[in-house]
């Protein structure tokens, strides 16, 4: 239904490192504001995993691992970055974008999050989100202002409360978590979860156990069920064997049947 995709991913293999960022603006290049975020987290990590003294940006964390304090800083510089491009650009103005990230070292989790995107874990048949919605439907959800359902069929989803690049400071989410073998992440913009139910998402990670499979069946999924939005999809598939392998696939889509596609990293 969209001529122009404004998603943009990145799987980074040697750091197991996966980015999504949906942008937003429309004609003020929304994707140009997810790939500036996407990029800027990429080659933030990569610079600090060789240069070990990099500088961080953003607010000092606490109490976090030193990969999450480096995404988060990631984030933080990806914000100034599209701030300061739609402040030289007249064409630009009012562009942002959300960015969820995860970093995988041994058994541990990192999470950045800022938007609507979302990360899930999926554990032993149970799909948990591991992000929060910035957004104002889900803000009234949390506030008892609305039910799910009413959420569902708002006018307002599109409406954020906070994402990269609309102001010059931005608060990012942080989480860490512990894996174990077996479980399965999911990165995804908002035209999956828009179109797709949890339930539905999470029988499909369970039926399809290739990455691969999974993700464009849920592309699939999304677009027959409507397809309104732009789809991206990252499936990460923690290695049964061992905690310091992991078989990974990446899937992502335009939300037109006819643009579909998906891809595979080894």
């Amino acid at each position: 239904m969209r001529s122009n995709n404004e998603d943009c991913f990145r799987i980074v293999n040697p750091l197991n490192l996966f980015v999504l960022s949906d942008g937003m603006g429309g004609e003020a290049h929304g994707e140009v504001a997810s790939a500036i975020a996407v990029d800027t987290v990429v080659d933030h990590c990569r610079e600090a995993e060789n240069q070990h003294d990099a500088p961080f940006f953003g607010e000092p964390l606490v109490g976090w691992s030193d990969r999450t304090k480096r995404l988060a800083s990631a984030v933080f510089l990806a914000n100034q970055k599209i701030f300061s491009s739609a402040g030289e650009h007249s064409d630009q103005h009012g562009m942002g974008a959300t960015l969820t990230a995860v970093w995988i070292y041994g058994d541990r989790l990192s999470v950045v999050h800022v938007g609507d995107s979302r990360a899930y874990l999926l554990r032993a048949g149970g799909l948990q989100q591991l992000t929060t919605d910035h957004s104002l439907v889900a803000e009234q959800v949390r506030r008892g202002i609305l039910t799910p359902a009413e959420a569902d069929q708002s006018e307002m989803q599109n409406v954020l409360l906070r994402a990269l690049g609309t102001q010059a400071e931005v608060d990012v989410e942080t989480d860490e978590h512990q894996l174990i073998p077996r479980d399965t992440l999911l990165l995804c913009s908002d035209g999956l979860t828009r179109m797709v139910t949890e339930p539905e998402i999470a029988g499909t990670l369970q039926a399809e156990t290739d990455p691969q499979k999974a993700a464009d069946c849920l592309i699939a999924l999304a677009n027959e069920n409507g397809g309104a939005d732009n789809i991206s999809v990252i499936v990460v598939r923690l290695d049964a064997d061992s905690l310091n392998w992991f078989s990974w696939l990446r899937g992502g889509a335009r939300k037109s049947k006819q643009n579909g596609n998906s891809s595979k990293g080894m």
